[in-house]
């Protein structure tokens, strides 16, 4: 069991335990599915509770209800956010994506990036009007609207092979795509995974995606391209923190 322990002084501990106790004597008796709504009821009363929904996220993926599961991660994401433990907020997006494929963890991402620096609030810009495209790309848009999680998400739920533009009046990147899987990166003088590194920081801005014929090379090999991302945003989180 690896249930999170909280230290936060304004949550009920107390009333969190007993149903924590209780729960687990259902479990033990074969009865999984009363420990489920034991700790449901008490997290009606306390629903801001990581106790509580850390334990119901692993009774819930234990005895295959993975999609509620994954809703807990999503909230217990949620919640690590607004306490800056970014690195549990990544965990449980991940498995909350693991879990249940049709989620979208766009949001949580871009939470996490802008609360890590919130000096990165995009400037509004100009929408792109599909009339205004370059000839042959099928997809584009603003950052401000949609986010370059957004845009992986789409490009990677349509198995599309190309190339997506993300550009700003500082930086440019290019992510090269097979099949809606990231197989490469492009940023001035960066390639691979220190370009998308970088990449993943930029706010603001116009994206475009123009499909390719031919698959790209593979420079970049990663499990999901939401372990490249989770994994990116740590690597920049130690960058930024320093020896």
């Amino acid at each position: 069991m690896n249930c999170a322990v909280s230290n936060d002084p304004k949550e009920p501990i107390g009333e969190a335990e007993t149903a924590l106790l209780d729960a687990e004597l259902f479990i033990k008796y074969g009865s999984p599915d009363r420990a489920l709504k034991r700790l449901k009821t008490a997290l009606e009363h306390n629903p801001r509770s990581i106790l509580l929904r850390e334990r119901l996220r692993e009774v819930a993926s234990a005895h295959k209800h993975p999609e509620e599961a994954a809703r807990h991660c999503l909230a217990l994401a949620s919640l690590y956010i607004e306490r800056d433990d970014f690195d549990a907020a990544h965990d449980r997006l991940l498995e909350a994506k693991q879990l249940d494929h049709r989620i979208s963890i766009a949001t949580g991402l871009e939470a996490i990036r802008r609360a890590r620096h919130p000096e990165l609030q995009p400037k509004p810009s100009r929408e792109i009007e599909p009339h205004l495209m370059k000839p042959g790309v099928s997809f584009a848009g603003d950052l401000s609207v949609i986010s370059v999680f957004d845009a992986i998400q789409a490009l990677e739920n349509s198995r599309l092979t190309g190339v997506l533009m993300i550009s700003n009046n500082a930086q440019a990147g290019r992510v090269l795509f097979n099949d809606g899987q990231i197989v490469g990166a492009e940023s001035g003088k960066l390639i691979a995974h220190q370009a998308f590194r970088q990449i993943v920081e930029i706010t603001g801005g116009t994206f475009d995606f123009q499909k390719s014929a031919q698959a790209h090379p593979i420079t970049i090999e990663a499990p999901s391209n939401t372990h490249l991302i989770l994994d990116s945003l740590r690597q920049v989180d130690e960058e930024s923190v320093g020896p």
